[in-house]
């Protein structure tokens, strides 16, 4: 039987999680709680109601506390933070990695954050500051800097048992970075490297040179891109002069393609995703009021584009019909070449290089569809109206409109990214703007000039 979709099992953990709190089962709960993980845990936490988020908060097992803190998003962890007592967040914390502490660090209240820095020996609290002075969607802010190194003047037997020695290792571990005695990388050795050949091997004769070093200042999605065309596991992270500064994992370039995804979703609704889903209504509702008031500004801008053609209205019943069919046509036309555009810009596919080439294609498909559809429209508007004027408007209407949502779902994305701008959170906004403005002078135009005028 097929392993059930994460989507599925959050779902059903969620059942199982509010049937047995609503009849009181705290031991069922426990027991659910005690099978899950940090992150099915995180996700848990924040599909429940605030009250009986703090309920399950407060069975979880205090060894995974600190793991689930990372895993939630800003709004959720903030409200869990605010229902622990400082000595309780002070031992959740205690063993986390430091480029997770890092990530939640300026969440926790100011006495907890001292007594943290505190508990750490100079080494780590030297690490830290290090993370934490680099931007947090960077490769900076993402890397672990307690990373293995060896030199490369030294045998495989001798990292062999360096490794015994050390005890503990990463739970994600392929390779070990390579390193001289200033510190700057040189490459690194793959660990089936270290167990299959001979132990009197020198490193320097096995490293790989060649192995891909991630800038210190690379962005987050960059960072992603690079695992995904390298097939990384792990990587170093690299100054400006090669000095090997921490290393990140896959684990942690998962959370930010996941982040971006929803981020993408979220920011095309005017949403934010570390939003708290079970926020207070008032708080909720006032998030929303800038887009919807955004919206309702450019639907006024519709409307009165379509008040200036009110006699044509008032003379063709038809057109007040059959317009909202030319505006939709275009809008979802644009709205497809918008997200081809923003995925684009994303993963980088889309440059000042390209551009071009896209919108003449964008356009020449617009150009095929719009040909296409504005013949199927226009012959049902003259067999629904018996009116082959009013068809002929319909099929140049939509035909525009169709060419105008592609012009547009290339071109706005484009403008706003120049003005700094996300095009994911503004993009749908304008482009529906133009499509339905478009739209209205093109048909109730065409209509009054082809049909009323003559």
């Amino acid at each position: 039987m097929a392993e059930p979709l994460h989507e599925e099992k959050t779902a059903r953990h969620l059942d199982h999680l509010s049937e047995a709190l609503d009849s009181g089962k705290q031991y069922q709960v426990r027991h659910l709680l005690n099978n899950l993980s940090a992150s099915e845990i995180g996700d848990l936490l924040e599909s429940l109601p605030i009250a009986k988020r703090l309920v399950v908060w407060e069975m979880t097992d205090p060894a995974l506390d600190g793991d689930v803190l990372v895993e939630v998003n800003d709004e959720v962890r903030a409200s869990l933070i605010r229902d622990t007592s400082p000595e309780d967040l002070i031992a959740a914390v205690d063993d986390l990695d430091l480029d997770d502490l890092a990530d939640i660090l300026d969440d926790l209240p100011e006495e907890v954050t001292s007594e943290v820095l505190r508990s750490l020996d100079r080494q780590d609290r030297e690490r830290l500051a290090r993370v934490l002075s680099y931007p947090e969607d960077s490769a900076g802010g993402l890397m672990d800097p307690d990373v293995l190194t060896i030199r490369p003047d030294v045998t495989l037997d001798v990292v062999l048992r360096y490794l015994r020695l050390r005890g503990e290792l990463p739970d994600v571990f392929d390779l070990l970075f390579v390193i001289d005695r200033n510190g700057r990388f040189l490459g690194s050795l793959k660990l089936s490297d270290l167990l299959t050949h001979d132990p009197e091997h020198l490193v320097a004769e096995l490293m790989d040179t060649s192995s891909v070093a991630i800038p210190v200042d690379m962005p987050a999605n960059q960072v992603a891109l690079e695992f995904e065309h390298h097939d990384l596991v792990t990587a170093p992270v690299i100054d400006s002069g090669k000095l090997l500064l921490g290393w990140i994992t896959v684990d942690d370039v998962v959370d930010v393609i996941r982040e971006e995804a929803e981020h993408t979703v979220m920011t095309m609704a005017g949403l934010d995703e570390e939003d708290d889903m079970f926020a207070p209504i008032v708080q909720t509702a006032r998030r929303r009021w800038i887009w919807l008031g955004v919206n309702l500004i450019t639907a006024f801008l519709a409307a009165l584009v379509l008040y200036a053609f009110e006699p044509t209205l008032d003379q063709i019943v038809a057109t007040a019909v059959l317009f909202p069919i030319v505006m939709s046509m275009g809008g979802i036309a644009g709205t497809q070449t918008l997200t081809l555009m923003v995925r684009g810009m994303a993963t980088g596919q889309v440059s000042a290089a390209n551009t071009t080439a896209l919108l003449r294609k964008e356009l020449a498909v617009g150009l095929l569809n719009g040909v296409l559809f504005s013949i199927v429209i226009a012959l049902i508007a003259m067999y629904w109206y018996n009116d082959i004027p009013l068809g002929l408007v319909m099929a140049a209407a939509i035909l525009l409109n169709l060419l105008a949502g592609a012009l547009s779902g290339v071109l706005v994305p484009v403008i706003l990214k120049r003005m700094s701008i996300d095009p994911a959170l503004a993009g749908g906004v304008v482009l529906t703007t133009v499509t339905d403005v478009i739209g209205i002078l093109a048909f109730i135009g065409l209509a009054t000039f082809l049909l009323i005028g003559n």
